[in-house]
């Protein structure tokens, strides 16, 4: 990463966990000159690639015919020092968005969105020094891996790669290298508890977690707080193309536990209706995001090679996120639903978020994604998807019930589905654009 930046390149992480299609189609939306893997990579690498021109092969290991070796490029690399780089553009990372609602989009990053974003607001927000010692639960693929790896450029500090994750080799390696700070998405906090739960001494060095791709449990907190007195959380509202926006800060935690908190230093934040007004102070609406011009500060400068996307995702300079949240009174941001997971039955708006919010109040319900699906008399009904945490799941007359003693009967499910899991993209995010297109296709 570090060379293909000097050199004046732009970084594009894949990550191996995708499926072979999802690849090919990243690979060939991005034409790269170059791909780097590993050895075990070899063969889905040539499925892939056949159909790219001129590419690099360049092997971590033993090069095989059409490929070159990490080791033999080094060794035959020229001592001449590099020319500078051009400072205009000035792209640097081009990460796919996660796709939960459909193909993702390469989503640039600058040069500056790295040092500005993952430099200087990591080391106010997060109190990063170069002291410090990060490790990186999450894909490297992810801008959130990315954002670790940039930040350790920028701050100096220590940065610890775990391979895979697994919850105990994550807490080993919390106290095998006296980690400080470590970066997790709420589905891997979740994971992890147990092994924290069960051995909270190993984890006496762990300063800081900073969390982010979805709003963190209040449950999952409290059993982290249980644990880890002194742990300090830092969990935050960021996206792809926006960057970092909202941080609820440790201090905070307690006294607004559900919210996304307030708007870093810098930001600007509105909430909008559908014609792109502000909406009254507690009334939901898009979250709309300005830091600076486009790719100046936390902003990306657009979307690769699809200027439409990149026209309507900007307006008057503000980035529109597709997220929508509310502003309370006590200042503080409270996230609501992706504006594609609100569902219209019967004229009325049914925020997917809170029907899911109290399914899991039920002791029943270990996990649950609630989503649209077209029907004939209201427009869109409500279904939702549960995984049960025992083998004796309630019946759907139960979980109807409890959820009318919780929200508005209209928001109530009118269809319930019981399933072993849920489909995920590999940040952990519920892929619910499947489970509509499931359920359609069945009808």
């Amino acid at each position: 990463m570090a060379a293909i930046l000097k050199a004046g390149g732009i970084v594009v992480p894949i990550s191996t966990r995708l499926a072979e299609p999802e690849i090919r189609y990243m690979m060939e939306d991005s034409a790269p000159v170059a791909i780097f893997y590993s050895p075990q990579e070899r063969a889905m690498i040539r499925d892939v690639t056949n159909a790219l021109d001129n590419l690099h092969c360049l092997v971590a290991g033993d090069a095989e015919t059409g490929e070159t070796s990490l080791e033999d490029l080094i060794t035959g690399a020229s001592n001449k020092p590099l020319s500078t780089a051009p400072f205009t553009p000035d792209h640097a990372l081009l990460c796919y968005t996660s796709g939960t609602t459909g193909r993702p989009k390469g989503a640039l990053a600058s040069h500056r969105n790295l040092v500005i974003g993952q430099g200087w607001m990591n080391a106010t927000e997060w109190g990063l020094s170069p002291a410090d010692r990060t490790l990186v639960a999450t894909p490297m693929a992810h801008r959130t891996g990315m954002a670790r790896m940039a930040g350790s450029f920028c701050m100096g500090s220590t940065l610890i790669l775990q391979e895979a994750f697994d919850p105990a080799e994550t807490v080993r390696l919390i106290e095998a290298e006296q980690t400080s700070h470590i970066g997790v998405v709420p589905t891997i906090a979740r994971m992890l508890l147990p092994e924290i739960e069960a051995r909270p001494e190993a984890c006496a060095s762990l300063r800081t977690m900073l969390a982010t791709g979805e709003v963190f449990p209040v449950d999952v907190k409290e059993r982290l707080f249980a644990a880890l007195p002194h742990l300090q959380l830092n969990s935050f509202y960021s996206q792809t193309e926006a960057g970092l926006v909202t941080n609820l800060r440790p201090e905070e935690q307690k006294h607004h536990p559900d919210s996304i908190g307030q708007p870093v230093l810098g930001v600007e934040v509105r909430i909008v209706d559908l014609a792109l007004q502000d909406v009254p102070q507690g009334e939901p609406g898009e979250i709309l995001v300005r830091c600076g011009a486009p790719g100046e500060i936390t902003m990306m400068p657009e979307y690769f090679n699809r200027p439409d996307d990149t026209k309507s995702i900007f307006v008057d300079g503000w980035c529109r996120t597709g997220d929508m949240a509310r502003l309370g009174e006590d200042g503080y941001y409270y996230f609501v639903d992706r504006l594609k997971d609100m569902i219209v039955s019967g004229g009325l708006n049914i925020y997917s978020r809170e029907v899911e919010d109290a399914l899991l109040i039920h002791v029943a319900v270990k996990e649950a994604a609630v989503v649209g699906v077209p029907d004939a008399e209201f427009g869109e009904a409500v279904m939702a998807f549960i995984i049960p945490t025992d083998a004796t799941p309630p019946t759907e007359a139960a979980l109807i019930d409890h959820c009318r003693q919780h929200i508005a009967s209209y928001k109530k499910p009118r269809h319930i589905q019981f399933v072993d899991t849920l489909p995920r993209n590999t940040t952990g995010k519920v892929a619910k654009h499947q489970l509509r297109d499931a359920v359609v296709s069945s009808v």
